[in-house]
Formats: C-alpha cells, sequence, structure tokens
C-alpha cells in the first residue's frame, strides 16, 4: 500500500486545525445570526389595548415579522403604571424572545414616583431603540365642555379655579406621563382636581367621552380619532411646539401663558439585560429601517407621532436624561403614586 506523504498529512491537518479555530471565534455571531429567531417573539406591551403604547407597538410588529420571519405578538399586561408588565420582561429569559414596548413612565417617571420599584430601569434593561415620541393633547367630551361653556385653556382655569375638588382628571395610571402632565398643570395653574388613574388610556378615554371624568391629558395618537371624530374636544398639546398632526391647535404655553411648560411621551424598545448584542441591535436596524418607511412615517405623523429610530446607546443616553426631567417635575408637582 502507497503511504501518503507527510506533508499532506500535515497540511491537512494544519488546515482543519485552523477552520476549527476559526469556527470556534466566529460561532456567536454566526449562531445569532442564523439561530435567531426560530420562533415567535412577544412584545410586551405594558398597558391595555387601544392605548398609544399598544398602537405604536402594533405598527411596527407586522414590519418585524416581515423582516425575521418569525411572529412578533403583542402581549398586553396592564397594571399599575405599566409596573406590571415591565417587572415580567426584567425578569424574562436574555434570549432575545421577550422584549418591553417600554415608556416615559415605566423608564423615566416612576424611578421618581414610586418609593420602590419591582424592577430597575437601567440595570434590568438593555436599550434598543426610542420608536416614537409623541404630545399630549388636553382633551375633554365636546359635550360637556359645551354644557359647561368651556371653549379653551383658559376657560377651563377660570371655570375649574371657582371649584376646587370639583373636577376630576382621567389618566391611564399613575406615573404615566398623562398623569404627570395633569399634576404639571395642576401645579403651574393652581387648580386642584382629584387624580383617577386607569389602567390604560382606552378605559381611561371611554369614561371621559361618556361624561364620566372632566378632563384628560392624553396622548396624541390614541385621543387623535376621537378629536376628529367630534367627540372631544382638543384644547392644547402639552410639547413645547404644536404638533404638525394638529397645527392650529396652541401649546398650553402658548394657551395658558406657562413658560416652559413642556409634557411630552416617548415609548421605545427594550430587552432584558443579558441578550446579545448581536439581536440587539439587528432589531434596531429593522426598527430604523421601518420607521424610514414613507408610507409608516406618514402613517405616525397622522397620527401626532414623531417616528424614533436612535442607536440603543442614544436611547440609554435619552433614558438617563428623562429621569433627571421628571425626577423634577415629580418633586415641583408634589405627585404621588396613587
Amino acid at each position: 500500500m502507497k503511504r501518503r506523504p507527510a506533508l499532506v498529512r500535515t497540511s491537512r491537518r494544519a488546515l482543519t486545525a485552523c477552520l476549527a479555530a476559526w469556527a470556534a471565534l466566529a460561532s456567536p455571531l454566526s449562531w445569532a445570526q442564523s439561530a435567531w429567531p426560530n420562533k415567535p417573539v412577544r412584545i410586551v406591551v405594558p398597558f391595555p389595548p387601544g392605548g398609544t403604547t399598544d398602537i405604536v407597538a402594533r405598527a411596527i410588529a407586522p414590519e418585524l415579522a416581515k423582516v425575521f420571519g418569525q411572529a412578533f405578538v403583542i402581549e398586553n399586561r396592564a397594571g399599575a403604571g405599566g409596573n406590571v408588565g415591565t417587572e415580567i420582561v426584567a425578569k424574562a429569559p436574555n434570549d432575545g424572545y421577550t422584549l418591553l414596548m417600554g415608556t416615559v413612565g415605566t423608564h423615566g417617571i416612576n424611578r421618581a414616583l414610586y418609593d420602590k420599584l419591582p424592577y430597575d430601569p437601567i440595570k434590568d434593561f438593555v436599550p434598543i431603540t426610542q420608536v416614537a415620541a409623541v404630545p399630549n393633547v388636553m382633551v375633554m367630551s365636546a359635550d360637556k365642555a359645551k354644557t359647561m361653556g368651556i371653549n379653551s385653556v383658559q376657560d377651563f382655569i377660570a371655570y375649574a379655579r371657582t371649584r376646587p375638588g370639583k373636577l376630576n382628571m382621567a389618566s391611564s395610571g399613575s406615573g404615566t406621563s398623562i398623569h404627570l402632565a395633569g399634576e404639571l398643570f395642576k401645579s403651574q395653574t393652581g387648580v386642584f382636581m382629584v387624580h383617577v388613574p386607569y389602567r390604560g388610556s382606552s378605559p381611561a378615554l371611554m369614561d371621559l367621552m361618556a361624561g364620566t371624568m372632566d378632563v384628560m391629558f392624553d396622548n396624541l395618537p390614541s385621543s387623535m380619532p376621537h378629536i376628529r371624530s367630534g367627540k372631544l374636544k382638543a384644547f392644547a398639546v402639552t410639547s413645547s411646539q404644536r404638533s404638525s398632526a394638529l397645527p392650529d391647535l396652541p401649546t398650553i404655553e402658548e394657551a395658558a401663558k406657562l413658560k416652559g411648560f413642556d409634557a411630552s411621551s416617548w415609548f421605545g424598545l427594550l430587552a432584558p439585560a443579558g441578550t446579545p448584542a448581536d439581536i440587539v441591535n439587528r432589531i434596531q436596524r429593522e426598527v430604523t429601517r421601518a420607521l424610514n418607511d414613507p408610507g409608516i412615517k406618514e402613517k405616525m405623523q397622522a397620527q401626532g407621532a414623531i417616528p424614533g429610530g436612535i442607536t440603543p446607546q442614544e436611547f440609554a443616553r435619552l433614558i438617563d436624561s428623562e429621569h433627571t426631567k421628571w425626577a423634577q417635575v415629580v418633586k415641583v408637582s408634589g405627585a404621588k403614586a396613587d
């Protein structure tokens, strides 16, 4: 039998060793790119269906499903100003199959409002990207506003000042931007209204339109259909600038001469801490791509939302700055978690 040359055997062993070493180095990236996702991914929305958090999540879920070839399923887990659903994600496996549609409430306000949270908004999460920013809007039932003779922010302030404690203010839950926008309004105008927290924007809006509640500082996208239908009377947006979706509507700063009044909201995707960076970056890239699609961008802007798409690092800095801002608002307004 003819023996193979030693040089050939040595070369093959060397080649095999090199390939094995390369595979060991490349395997984490290759594994992440090929193996994820191989089953449906859930996006936990910590508020009920119908609110802006839910609307934003459902806008991007189908786009992610198209790209990754797996369903991105919305799971509404409401309660405690968003804390219930947020805690669920904080304690979920960090394998990329559980994401959170977080908000300015869950990751900017609640740290200042609650003495103790069931999660750490910084240590327990990795930011992926901000999906949208939206102004809030001061709204009343159109029928109730007409009955009360209220046609402007100034009318509302005058009416409320003569009836301290007689009016109630609905919100989507303690600690949400809807709640804090109202508290900021109360502290800067000197009016006193009773805060009534709900388990989300949608049920609060139902009672507002039914006349059970008097006023709400809702996220613009969830109120927009009712404003357009004439069921809600919009007085002003809570942002520092007017909304392109309702350009004729003044800001509260303009309408009530409240210098510096600004209480906007944002929504963004986060994952449990330790989620592989490759998965985080892939999701961020695809969300950004979707938000730059002209059709999606136009649809979101028509609802009053400003599309996001920033990097995980930029989103982390935003979260940190928002905590500083809202901690001051909580302190000045004296707001408490009901």
